[in-house]
């Protein structure tokens, strides 16, 4: 059975994203067409992010094992945020963002790959990392994590987006000025990269697709893509890419 890693919010990161909405322009709060957004996984990436969703109109299911443990996190961001199991997350998105380690994909794909194809996006935030994934880890650097991820999910429509940028800086580099932090993603879907796009200006960043599912091993930490980047840097460091 696929679990998910257990996260308890640090007090500190609860007054954090209770502040978001304080600390963003308003005219970011208003979503044209709100979407249910579920996160698998609810750690420090799937609260900073999750809670931008929150700020920005979508209504958010946060997911754990132990959703009883997210208590103060969604009470601090407001009606729209909730917390759930995998299994609640999974049947309540139309958008399913994945935040966990890419050790748990495969059983992570096993029990609920069918319900993910059938979602209008899948967007894939993690990354697969050598000493905590271990076999699963190494085949997926290898093949590049979107390939690989495509493979255990069929009729998925994945997109990898956010994968490298760090969870701390995220609330910072949201609708940054005088020119936005860049957002690199990449996938196979037209639809699919079309309303990650749209969901990524919407909380505050430029999106800059790089290319199909194949080029997005390059978003990873490390790489010359990782980091932050305005879009035009962003780019300009693609272009380079293969």
């Amino acid at each position: 059975m696929f679990r998910v890693p257990v996260y308890t919010p640090a007090r500190r990161d609860v007054l954090r994203l209770g502040l978001l909405a304080a600390a963003m322009p308003h005219q970011s709060f208003a979503a044209a067409t709100p979407l249910k957004i579920a996160t698998i996984g609810a750690g420090r990436m799937g609260s900073a992010l999750g809670g931008l969703f929150v700020k920005t109109g979508h209504p958010v299911m946060f997911s754990t094992r132990h959703p009883e443990e997210l208590k103060s996190m969604v009470d601090g961001l407001g009606p729209l945020a909730r917390a759930g199991t995998v299994a609640d997350a999974v049947a309540y998105g139309d958008v399913v963002v994945l935040l966990v380690p890419y050790g748990a994909m495969p059983d992570l794909a096993k029990e609920f790959g069918k319900q993910l194809a059938a979602k209008t996006l899948v967007l894939d935030v993690s990354n697969p990392i050598l000493p905590r994934d271990g076999d699963v880890g190494a085949k997926a650097r290898e093949e590049g994590a979107g390939t690989f991820l495509a493979k255990l999910m069929p009729g998925a429509r994945i997109v990898r987006a956010f994968n490298a940028i760090g969870a701390g800086n995220l609330a910072a580099a949201s609708n940054r000025s005088p020119e936005r932090t860049g957002v690199p993603l990449a996938g196979d879907d037209a639809g699919a990269l079309t309303l990650a796009s749209d969901l990524v200006r919407e909380i505050g960043f430029d999106p800059v697709v790089i290319g199909s599912l194949a080029v997005g091993r390059h978003l990873i930490p490390g790489t010359p893509i990782g980091g932050e980047h305005t879009a035009a840097e962003l780019r300009k460091i693609a272009a380079t890419l293969k």
